[in-house]
């Protein structure tokens, strides 16, 4: 079965559009074959769930692209985190084909104004945002927000269709004080007691690991940390405050 055939099965929505083109780069060149990557994916895709979990996974490589480049530099930690999602979902034996993958959408400067849209219509809010948090941690993964690596970020969130407030607040996440865990809350610091609380349990059904269930369990793992960093937050403002 030729590639054009068999990875619009596999992949579903990202086959066509923006995501299509740039998958198209590669699908003739590199799983014209047997690749590990093509074979761990599964070329059927005969449910709903391993549908979204691959559309999830190609749209991730494709905006880690834009993070990764953000700042004209390739940082080996950067690409670690990728590798790590990869090994974590899809086994040891796809790390490498998917860094192809990745080098081959680098080659080709991904245009998040183009994929973004494309993403949002297809992908649920919760998994948008889930997808957003690994965004941040591969930009923080050498240890810093560049400025530029903020701007694609803040481009990517408003492309996929993400507020403001809830990217700030993924990003605020990885900041350990005060100020940033009001932004977590995506609140100011003058917000009432009562009003903290509606906040807390406002985002914390938001983030709900449950809501990317559907994406696996590994996912749901990460969307956990998430919702840990929430509860972090408030319990830090809580302290300050002195509530029980």
């Amino acid at each position: 079965m030729g590639s054009a055939k068999w990875i619009a099965g596999l992949l579903g929505w990202v086959a066509f559009g923006p995501i299509g083109a740039l998958l198209g780069f590669f699908a003739g060149a590199m799983w014209d074959g047997a690749s590990n990557f093509a074979k761990l994916l599964g070329t059927e895709a005969s449910t709903d769930q391993t549908r979204q979990r691959n559309s999830f996974f190609i749209s991730l490589l494709v905006l880690s692209s834009a993070v990764i480049r953000a700042d004209g530099k390739t940082h080996p930690k950067e690409i670690d985190v990728v590798k790590d999602f990869i090994r974590q979902n899809f086994g040891d034996a796809a790390v490498a084909d998917a860094v192809r993958v990745l080098e081959s959408l680098n080659s080709q400067q991904v245009n998040i104004y183009e994929v973004g849209p494309q993403i949002a219509r297809y992908m649920n809010y919760s998994q948008r945002l889930q997808l957003f948090h690994y965004l941040v941690q591969i930009a923080i993964a050498d240890g810093y927000f560049d400025k530029s690596e903020k701007t694609v970020l803040e481009a990517i969130a408003s492309t996929i269709g993400l507020s403001a407030s809830d990217a700030a607040s993924v990003i605020a996440m990885y900041y350990k004080d005060t100020d940033s865990a009001y932004a977590v809350l995506e609140i100011q610091p003058s917000a009432t007691d009562e009003e903290l609380r509606q906040a807390y349990r406002r985002m914390a059904m938001k983030n709900h690991p449950d809501k990317v269930a559907t994406l696996g369990p590994e996912v749901q793992k990460a969307a956990a940390e998430k919702f840990r960093r929430i509860q972090e937050a408030y319990e830090t403002i809580k302290k300050e405050r002195g509530l029980n």
